[in-house]
Order: C-alpha cells, then structure tokens, then sequence
C-alpha cells in the first residue's frame, strides 16, 4: 500500500488572531519606551584633566603630547610599511601575470600554428580538399564517367575537366545523362543524338532510396503497406555495367572507373545504381561527397567517387547558383537571393506561374513573398519568411523535385580541345550499337512529364571549374592583395586629408576671424532693430526668416538688410 500524501498545513491566520498579535506588539514597545524614560540616559564622563593645583603640571602635560606624537608616528610607520608590502605583492603579482600571459601567448601561437597546419591536412570542407581528391581521382581511374543533369547537360559539362581527361594519355571518357525522368521524351532524345556526337553518352536513371545491406530491416505494418518500388528501381546500370566490363575485357587488365561531376548531379547515387546497395552517403544538400572513396563492384573493377567540382567565380550568376557549393547560412543570404533571381530570368515566367499557382509578379521578392504566403511559412506577426523559402527553392531547383528542361544548340560545335581524332580515339574501345541499343531500352522503359508541365529552361553554357589546387591559391592571395591595397589607399587618403600645410591653416584662422567680427557686427544692428521695429505675428514670415537665418555665416553681405527684418533676441507669439 502506498502511503497517502499529507497536504501541507496551511500558515493562513485569521483576521482576529493577526490584529490581537499586532496589538500586543504594540504594547510590549510601548512598555520598553516608558521603561527606557525612568531609566534616563547616562552621558559619558567628561576627562577632567589635570588641576592646576597638582605640581609638576606642565612635565605632566608636555609628556602626554610627546605620547601622543609617537603613537603618530607608531600609526605612519606601519601605514607605510603596509603600502611597501602591498607594492611589493603587487609587483609580485603582476610579474606571475606576466609571466603566465606570455605562456599562454606562445602556446596560443604554437596551438595556431598546430592547428594551421592540421586545417590544411584536415579540413575536408575547404575549396583546395575538393580539388586534391578530384584530382587524385582523375589520375588514378582509366575511365572517366562525367555526370550531367538531363535537365540542363550543357551546364553541367566543364571544359577544363575534359580537356585534363582527353590530354591524360589512354584514358577514356563517358558522359552519363542522369535524372531523365524529370525531362520530356522528345527533349531527352534531342540530348542523347547532340551529345553522342562528341563522346559516348549512357541515359541512366538512378536510384533514389536503396537502404544499406549491413542494417538489418524492421518490418512493421505500416511500412508493409508502403510501395517503394518505383523510387527503388533503376534504370540504364545494366548497360553501362555491360559496356565497362567489355571495356576491361578490351584492355586485359582491372580498371577503375571515376566518376566526377559537378554538385547534386547524382555521382554518389549512381554508384549506389551500380552497386545494388547504399556504398555512397547521399543527400540533397551539396558538397555531402568530401573526399575520394573506393567502392568494389567485382574483382575486374573499382568505382571512385569524388567531390563536387568547384565552379569558378568568373561563371554568371546562374552557373554559380545551380553549380556551385552556396552557404546558405546568413552569410549568403546574397548569394540564393542573386541565383534566384537569375533562375527566374531564365526561365518561362506563366509556366511557374502555372506550376507554383501563384499570381503574377513584379520581382524575385513579390514572388518569394507570394510564394511564402502559400505554403504558411510566416515569420512572427504573419511576416512572409523569404529567406527559408529562397533556400528551399534552391534545393528544389537543383535536386530532384521540379521538371523543367534545355533545349541543345542548334548547330554541333565541339569545342577546340575536341578534334575529330580525339572523338575517334575515345569512342575507340566502345561498342556503340550495343549502348545505342541499351539507351533505347531504357528510354521506353520510363516514364516522362509532359513537355506543357515541364519548364522551359534556358541554359547559359558550359560552366567553368577549378581542378588544379594552385588556381584556388591564386584566387585566394588576389582577394587578400586586393584587400590590402585597399587598405593602403585608404590610408594614403587620411594621411592626405590630415596633413596640411601651414599656410592653409592661417587661411582658415583669417577666416574664422573675420566671420567672427561679421557676426558680431550683426547682432549690435539686430538688436537696435529689433527695440524699434514691432513684433511679428506671421508664422509665414517667421518660417521664412528662419530659412534665411540659417545662409547667414555664408552670404554676409548680400543678405544682411533681408535678416535685419528677424529679431533672435524678441519673443514672437
């Protein structure tokens, strides 16, 4: 049995008894009060000195000073002892202070220093890292796949990566064209006979929710009732895995496949195509590859993965917005707020209209704005929250939810590092009926949008990126030699406006001067005026006079009979 909890009594009083309490105080102070009276207060004896009668009085009293002087001087004496031993701890103090500052100011410096050195090792994260494990990926594979959303192609292509894998000896290269659901059919076609011509292209579907092999599954029956096959399923691996293996079989020996790309093509989740199993973390946000990994597909072949490849800063805004790696922190708030907008322009301004149901609008921030009242994303007093729906349409744009689509250019120009040998030379080893035949499988196979509900997209062209680490350097010392000369200029600048000459300053003295005595020429005229003339009960002529009140110091001379018209020493109602 548990024990019954007891309330706590209550310390409540009533009225009666709190009154009768208070009263009782009160007589118990009077009682001490009256007591205090009989008693009266005792005064303290007065020192009655020494009489004048007693002999000896005066020895007496020099004796009493020379007393009381020592005392003095007893109480100087230890009052500076006690400020030398105060000076002296403090000294003390301030040398373990200071010796303990300088510890910690070069274990600060050797601990940076430390940690500069580990941050260039370690920091997975930085613009130099990705370039080193793309790198490291290029030379290492024979075969190079590049990845290029089916969506926008030419925008995902970067001439400085082919051009580093066709002058890289006896590798090869491969274009894979991934999210082709999200593409109409006749547009896909267009792509796969434009891009065929410069080097062998593979359609290819990659799958987009495979779980890993080393968890074991919880079945529940919930998630019985859920179909995951057509998120599941993936399409065109078997005819790329086909042409790679007749490839090795080509070259006699084990090869290893790279596969590069720009951000959130899908590099990661094609391997994971390959493999059949989750090898390669994935996600919607870029830059979640950071370094080189090894996934073994069987023992004639090794894929790797690599990082994103860094756009170049030199690319327009749109490039940079759907390519690069943004911080979509508040640090670059500017920067979604500026890919947005470029998006925008580029695309069919009804069509998103049409697709995101939206009213016309004016401007990116009217669209944000509307867009951010329709999906409830308020900030704090029913303010539309722009700055997470930008970031959300950012994600949108570049991962896989909204179908829009490019159209190739008209006439095939290769580019100058793509000769018809070269073309040849990497065709060379590939059997391509066999991946023309594949590429049709896969395109009857799927599903597409219809070219009215997919957006119309205009690309910008090839993006350039940075593959070499050095360039990434240069790009950094630049900035900083820009600042620095800024900082330089602006210096030269205050140093010139502080140093003046001296004449300059007697000029400035002379001036002062005069408008000094102008002044007070002024005020003696003011002030016999203003006893004569009456007052002013015009709020327009006071306004006006205020106005010229204030050009005074300016235009002595030519104002000064408008001016004697308002009195400053007069009250005006």
């Amino acid at each position: 049995m548990k024990r019954p909890k007891l309330k706590k009594a209550s310390k409540r009083l009533s009225c009666h008894k709190r009154y009768k309490i208070q009263k009782k105080i009160r007589e118990h102070h009077r009682k001490l009060r009256k007591e205090a009276k009989k008693r009266g207060r005792k005064k303290p004896k007065k020192d009655p000195g020494i009489p004048s009668a007693a002999p000896f009085k005066e020895e007496l009293l020099r004796e009493a000073e020379q007393r009381k002087q020592r005392l003095e001087e007893l109480k100087q004496k230890q009052k500076l002892d006690r400020q030398k031993e105060l000076e002296k701890k403090r000294k003390l103090d301030a040398k373990k202070n200071a010796a303990k500052m300088k510890e910690k100011t070069e274990g600060k410096e050797s601990s940076r220093k430390s940690e500069a050195k580990t941050n260039k090792l370690l920091d997975k994260n930085s613009k130099k890292s990705f370039c080193r494990e793309l790198r490291k990926v290029i030379e290492a594979s024979d075969v190079v796949l590049e990845v290029l959303d089916a969506r926008d192609p030419l925008g995902c292509r970067c001439p400085q990566l082919e051009q580093a894998v066709c002058s890289g000896g006896d590798k090869k290269l491969l274009l894979v064209l991934n999210k082709i659901d999200l593409v109409p059919k006749e547009n896909l076609e267009k792509w796969l006979n434009y891009l065929k011509n410069e080097f062998p292209t593979v359609a290819f579907k990659s799958a987009t929710l495979l779980k890993d092999r080393t968890m074991q599954e919880k079945v529940t029956k919930r998630s019985a009732h859920i179909d995951l096959t057509r998120n599941t399923e993936c399409f065109g691996n078997e005819g790329l895995l086909k042409l790679l293996q007749e490839h090795c079989k080509t070259q006699n020996k084990a090869i290893q496949v790279g596969v590069v790309g720009f951000p959130n093509v899908g590099k990661s989740s094609i391997i994971n195509s390959l493999k059949g199993a989750r090898a390669c973390n994935v996600g919607p946000a870029r830059g979640v590859t950071k370094s080189m990994q090894i996934v073994h597909i069987d023992k004639q072949m090794k894929i790797l993965d690599s990082p994103g490849i860094v756009a170049d800063l030199s690319n327009n805004a749109l490039a940079l917005a759907m390519r690069s790696i943004i911080d979509t922190g508040e640090s670059g708030l500017a920067n979604v707020l500026e890919g947005i907008d470029a998006i925008l322009n580029h695309c069919s301004k009804q069509q998103v209209m049409l697709f995101y149901s939206i009213p016309d609008f004016r401007n990116t921030e009217e669209f944000l704005t509307l867009l951010a009242q329709k999906r409830g994303m308020l900030k704090k007093g029913g303010v539309p929250d722009t700055e997470n729906v930008a970031k959300l349409l950012l994600c949108d744009w570049t991962g896989a939810k909204i179908s829009y689509h490019s159209q190739p250019p008209e006439y095939q120009r290769p580019p100058p590092y793509l000769t018809e040998d070269k073309i040849a030379e990497m065709q060379k080893g590939f059997n391509l009926k066999k991946l023309e035949e594949e590429n049709t499988t896969t395109v009857t196979a799927l599903k597409y949008p219809n070219l009215a509900s997919s957006i119309a997209f205009q690309s910008a062209g090839m993006t350039d990126g940075t593959i070499e680490e050095n360039k990434v350097l240069e790009e950094a010392s630049e900035h900083e030699n820009l600042e620095t000369g800024e900082e330089g200029e602006e210096e030269e600048e205050e140093e010139e406006n502080f140093t003046e000459s001296d004449d300059d300053l007697d000029n400035m003295e002379a001036a002062e001067q005069n408008i000094k005595e102008e002044n007070d020429i002024q005020g003696i005229r003011k002030t016999n005026l203003g006893k004569q003339q009456p007052r002013c009960t015009n709020p327009e002529k006071q306004i006006a006079a205020g106005t010229h009140s204030n050009t005074l110091p300016f235009s002595l001379d030519k104002m000064a009979d408008e001016d004697d018209a308002y009195d400053f020493n007069t009250d005006y109602v």
